[in-house]
């Protein structure tokens, strides 16, 4: 009898156990939106499993990108949509303060908002903590090549994510001090601005779609290109 029974308390123990697992997995996504895909972007979140996710997903929603800036009570002048087809760019802003991203060099550079928001935890959880690391300072500014650009990527005959303001290229980060790193000048250098451009490519790689470098071609010689491409796949390019 009692050896008949036992299939039958082993399957109900197995029940209660994985019923166990799942609301302790449920309480735990809960308190961790960021690996949840189905939880709203929030630029106050932590980086996770979804954050990129999420930030290619705001290509493609202007409201809930610049929702989640207004929920997070950043300043930002949105700028009115630009171009046509696909050279239309519908979500140009450009950050009222320096709170979230550094200023930006020109000041009229209005990347999209998806960029914009994946610049935010680039600046955040990558860009200052190493700034103070290699050099004790904060960068203060951001040295560009611009962000809108009605053109084909070069070589090649697909729009380039200039065209829609999704992507941004970077040059130099200027230190507090007025100190500059520059791409160009101290990429290949083994000191602390050579060290500093890699960890931050390196970084930039979790969030951002395509990361491109010097590594890449002699093109990106002098910068970082940075955009939110949505791909079928969903893959993202890192070099």
């Amino acid at each position: 009898m009692v050896r008949n029974f036992l299939p039958y308390l082993i399957a109900f123990v197995a029940v209660l156990l994985f019923a166990f697992g799942v609301i302790r997995g449920m309480e735990w996504i809960g308190s961790n939106p960021q690996h949840n895909p189905a939880a709203r972007f929030e630029l106050a979140h932590l980086q996770g499993w979804a954050t990129q996710r999420k930030l290619r997903e705001l290509v493609s929603d202007d409201d809930a990108c610049f929702a989640a800036f207004d929920r997070a009570g950043a300043g930002y002048e949105r700028r009115a949509p630009i171009g046509e087809g696909a050279c239309r760019a519908s979500q140009r802003m450009i950050l009222t303060s320096i709170a979230k991203v550094p200023s930006l060099a020109p000041a009229a550079v209005a990347p999209g908002c998806a960029v914009t928001a994946a610049m935010a935890l680039w600046n955040r959880d990558v860009v200052q903590p190493l700034a103070q690391r290699h050099f004790g300072q904060k960068v203060v500014r951001l040295a560009t090549m611009g962000s809108y650009n009605c053109r084909k990527i070069a070589g090649r005959d697909a729009q380039s994510e200039h065209s829609t303001a999704n992507a941004i290229d970077i040059s130099a980060f200027v230190l507090a001090d007025g100190t500059r790193v520059s791409v160009l000048d101290d990429w290949d250098k083994g000191d602390a601005k050579g060290a500093f451009l890699h960890a931050v490519r390196d970084g930039a790689c979790d969030l951002f779609s395509t990361t491109l470098s010097p590594d890449y071609n002699r093109a990106h010689a002098d910068h970082f290109h940075l955009d939110m491409a949505v791909r079928t796949a969903g893959w993202s390019a890192c070099r």
